[in-house]
């Protein structure tokens, strides 16, 4: 009887785990905000249409810090904190921008509903809206992330921000913890389609080319003419991402298939042949792009965070009012290459 008794309690444990995974995974919510803050939508999408009518680079720089942010240690606004030694510090973050943006919409739904709007939910909207304002597809996302009360350490910076020299397989094992798969991963670096690339990444492939990298001979000396030199003279020179570079469309996957991509990734997933078909669909198909697209960025975005009590809703982005006083990394920094995301 009491060996039974264990089977059958043994049974009921194995069931309740997966159920409980089911629970985390469905923290995240559609509606999370509809009875706490109803407007909070409405007033980041009109704060922000105001500034992309005037800078254009704003688009770009807000997806790529929710990249950044989501990237390591999920999407908890690990990014915006202000401490010695956190993420910011590391060279894969540079020319990161609109963290204090940010922050400022924080402030104006502070006012509207205080407490109730994490950081984290701001970026992840932030980079939807940007996405849409360009031409991309409107983006559903589930809300109900929490800020973290700590920064990641720098080796989980180096380990999860792409750098310029990522391999296929590196590049599909990375997407691939974030629940995508192929044909998802293939569509995440299609956000290189917005904003440009800076010298200090490509000026390696450039000078130094890989065998088997492709690249087009009238491209690759037009950039040569843009980075002149091996070491950039300035940390600020870049070159567009792609033929349209305000404009979210597949003209990234054109320009990849006729060795037109800026980094090394981009030749490589058009040439691997577990990545090339991927590249060809999007290249061919921009809604089907669009649908893939949509579909990472929700995985990507809803990946590791934090909800209900493991996180915080911050008063101030770049401060964690609970650590203030006393806050030290958990790591510290050395040199390293910087991501191209």
């Amino acid at each position: 009887m009491g060996r039974s008794f264990l089977w059958i309690l043994l049974a009921m444990v194995i069931m309740i785990i997966p159920f409980s995974f089911q629970i985390k995974a469905n923290q995240l919510s559609y509606n999370y905000y509809q009875f706490s803050c109803p407007k909070m939508q409405s007033i980041v999408k009109s704060e922000l249409q105001s500034l992309f009518l005037t800078d254009a680079t704003a688009p770009p720089a807000f997806l790529r810090l929710m990249f950044h942010d989501c990237q390591v240690q999920g999407c908890d606004a690990s990014i915006l904190l202000d401490y010695q030694n956190c993420e910011m510090i590391s060279s894969r973050n540079f020319g990161i921008r609109e963290r204090e943006r940010i922050n400022q919409l924080k402030s104006i739904l502070e006012e509207e509903c205080p407490g109730k709007v994490s950081c984290a939910d701001i970026i992840v909207l932030a980079a939807t809206e940007s996405v849409s304002f360009s031409g991309g597809p409107p983006i559903q996302i589930p809300f109900g992330r929490k800020d973290s009360r700590t920064c990641a350490t720098f080796k989980e910076v180096e380990a999860e921000l792409p750098s310029p020299t990522i391999t296929v397989d590196e590049f599909i094992s990375i997407f691939k913890s974030k629940g995508m798969n192929i044909e998802e991963s293939v569509s995440i670096l299609g956000a290189h389609t917005l904003g440009v690339g800076h010298c200090l990444n490509i000026v390696s492939r450039l000078y130094h080319p890989q065998l088997g990298d492709k690249m087009d001979f009238g491209f690759g000396a037009s950039l040569r003419l843009a980075c002149p030199t091996e070491i950039p003279f300035t940390n600020l020179t870049f070159v567009p991402n792609d033929f349209t570079p305000v404009t979210f469309d597949n003209q990234y996957y054109r320009d990849i298939i006729m060795g037109r991509g800026l980094f090394g990734i981009d030749s490589n997933i058009s040439a691997d042949p577990r990545t090339a078909p991927s590249v060809m669909r999007f290249a061919m198909d921009r809604n089907y792009f669009f649908e893939a697209f949509t579909s990472a960025f929700v995985k990507l975005s809803s990946a590791n965070v934090l909800t209900d009590m493991q996180g915080e809703v911050r008063k101030q982005c770049n401060l964690d009012q609970m650590n203030d006083d006393h806050y030290k990394s958990r790591d510290s920094p050395a040199a390293a290459s910087s991501s191209y995301l």
